[in-house]
């Protein structure tokens, strides 16, 4: 049987009116999740290339494409039969009107929830269509998922590899404004983000998904083992446990 994707508000619940967000004004809600890609593509043997990874406890899932860093593709549909998740990717404009996008090559992170019924604790394969891009990726299982798709997120922050040295953080807060890396350092089975902190900067009063991509580099970091990622203002203080 075919499982069809709730709207993504169903997924991450309903946020009290009375929430209080520091240095944020009131707002209307997020329709879709914001991303923060990273600066700068570095080397890419193809542009075409679709990667992901799961997050929230495998509650949701990354995709990541590559392109224009202010034009950050967001998810259209997805449906599930048994571990096959197809997913559908548009443009942010999502009615083909024009809009200017940047011409730099960075990688995008574009966050959905996994359809009721999928298992995180299987092997999970995404077919993503984008466009004319049409790819599968393998997501590994993480036996240590205990978020059951389809059910409302604890709102905490996760993380997960999505190429060497490459990793999409999920955190929550005001879909207007998204964390900023200001710097970022690792090595070994650590590695410590710092975001830049604006106190006059006005958000909006929502509780939205919010994709920031950081890349280490490959050989910098070992991705293979246990990882400890620590985060550093944006109101964001606090660790991560990449699996």
């Amino acid at each position: 049987m075919t499982l069809a994707l709730r709207p993504l508000a169903s997924v991450i619940g309903l946020v009290a009116a009375a929430l209080l967000v520091a240095g944020c004004t009131s707002g209307p809600g997020a329709q879709t999740p914001t991303s923060s890609p990273a600066p700068s593509a570095g080397g890419v043997d193809d542009q075409n290339d679709v990667e992901g990874t799961l997050l929230d406890d495998g509650r949701m899932f990354a995709v990541v494409t590559w392109g224009s860093s202010t034009c950050v593709p967001q998810v259209d549909t997805v449906e599930a039969q048994g571990q096959t998740v197809t997913v559908t990717l548009v443009d942010p404009d999502g009615d083909g009107a024009e809009k200017a996008c940047t011409a730099d090559l960075a990688p995008r992170a574009s966050i959905g929830a996994l359809p009721e019924g999928v298992d995180p604790t299987a092997d999970i394969t995404l077919n993503v269509s984008y466009g004319d891009i049409t790819d599968d990726v393998d997501l590994d299982a993480d036996p240590a998922a205990t978020g059951t798709p389809g059910t409302s997120t604890e709102y905490l922050p996760s993380a997960g590899w999505f190429d060497d040295g490459g990793l999409v953080l999920l955190t929550w807060g005001s879909s207007s404004c998204p964390p900023v890396v200001d710097s970022l350092e690792g090595s070994g089975n650590a590695g410590t983000a710092t975001f830049a902190t604006d106190a006059d900067q006005a958000c909006t009063m929502d509780m939205a998904p919010r994709a920031t991509i950081l890349s280490f580099g490959e050989d910098t970091v070992d991705d293979d083992a246990p990882f400890t990622l620590t985060l550093v203002g944006g109101a964001l203080d606090g660790t991560v446990e990449v699996r």
